[in-house]
């Protein structure tokens, strides 16, 4: 039974250091761009888009399909940037050990 304690204890530690480090990382923020840096798109640690740049030479009525793929692959871009950033922070904190359902 005293192990089971203990277990529960680290394990109780464990997920308050995973919230802090949610929260921090969840204010930190990534960037990729598209088109050789026509368009630009920030995320954070929360997969929250915060910001996204158009050069304007591209915002033409002419290619609005190309636009359009740009952004896409900007945005996605940073999305999976932000979830590699949380996974390495995550890892730091497990020490490695793949939890299952933790990003």
């Amino acid at each position: 039974m005293k192990n089971l304690s203990g277990l529960m204890k680290q394990a109780q530690k464990l997920q308050a250091k995973m919230a802090e480090m949610q929260a921090e990382v969840g204010n930190r923020t990534v960037t990729a761009q598209a088109g050789g840096g026509m368009v630009e798109a920030v995320a954070n640690g929360r997969l929250e888009l915060v910001s996204l740049r158009i050069d304007p030479e591209v915002a033409t009525p002419d290619d609005v399909d190309m636009l359009q793929d740009l952004i896409m692959a900007a945005v996605n871009e940073a999305l999976n940037r932000a979830r590699e950033m949380m996974a390495q922070e995550m890892a730091k904190l497990t020490g490695g050990l793949q939890i299952p359902g933790m990003f």
